[in-house]
């Protein structure tokens, strides 16, 4: 008899010795800020997987490969070793509802724990609604030091406006201040309507700066370069459709 499937699974391919790693998550959010810079990270410092997370709160669909191959969806760990250890997830999707994001969200805390992690850098988007040609990194921490300590490397503090961080990217930080571990999350500006490698951009060299990171951004530059160019292109048909209304309007008064 084939095995039920659990409401949230683990598969370990390996487990790695690590010290004092630190956590960074980039799952998809706004903008898929977080993902794409965390995937960066990822491609740039050969980290390796370890980990594979399936939950039943993911969307009830499976990913088909390039060769026609499906998978379920899930959530991946990689590690790197270095200076400075590091665990980076990232994935296809996050919980779908609040119950399933308080549910990973402890189960990931769990494995950080069991590694021995007790700093965590989430990452994501703040959408603005608006396009952004030069986006600002915003942050949010779990004490006023780590605040200040940001400030340092440009990061802003928007003290005055308050809100709030949903999904993995907030509740990561706040379960796991209640565990004792200390944390931020780095939002880059974005208008929250497209995928966005010139927010991500900004936010994986910041975090590079902070962890002494040495990693190239020519990959996430070309990303960015050529969604600027697709974006001109749509202003460049938008503007002509207008130019292209506004004559026939003016001809139609030399009608009847």
């Amino acid at each position: 008899m084939a095995k039920k499937f659990e409401e949230i699974k683990i598969i370990y391919l390996e487990k790695p010795q690590l010290k004092d790693p630190i956590l960074i998550e980039g799952l998809p959010g706004i903008g898929n800020v977080g993902k794409l810079a965390v995937e960066h990270l990822i491609e740039e410092m050969k980290a390796k997987k370890f980990a594979e997370l399936y939950s039943t709160d993911f969307p009830p669909q499976v990913i088909i490969g390039s060769n026609g191959v499906v998978r379920m969806v899930k959530n991946e760990f990689f590690y790197y070793k270095g200076e400075k250890d590091l665990i980076l997830l990232t994935g296809d999707y996050q919980a779908l509802s609040p119950h399933g994001q308080y549910l990973l969200a402890e189960k990931i805390l769990d494995i950080a724990e069991n590694f021995g992690v007790k700093m965590i850098f989430t990452l994501g988007g703040y959408g603005l609604g608006v396009e952004v040609e030069h986006p600002r990194v915003t942050g949010a921490a779990t004490d006023i030091e780590i605040v200040e300590e940001l400030k340092k490397h440009g990061i802003v503090f928007k003290e005055d406006e308050g809100g709030g961080i949903v999904g993995a990217s907030g509740l990561l930080l706040g379960l796991g201040k209640m565990r004792g571990m200390r944390g931020a999350c780095l939002m880059g500006e974005t208008s929250g309507y497209i995928v966005d490698p010139n927010s991500a951009r900004e936010v994986a060299s910041v975090l590079s700066k902070i962890l002494g990171l040495k990693i190239s951004l020519s990959s996430l530059d070309k990303k960015a370069e050529e969604l600027r160019r697709i974006t001109e292109k749509i202003k460049s048909i938008e503007r002509s459709m207008i130019e292209k209304e506004k004559s026939e309007r003016e001809d139609l008064r030399y009608i009847g």
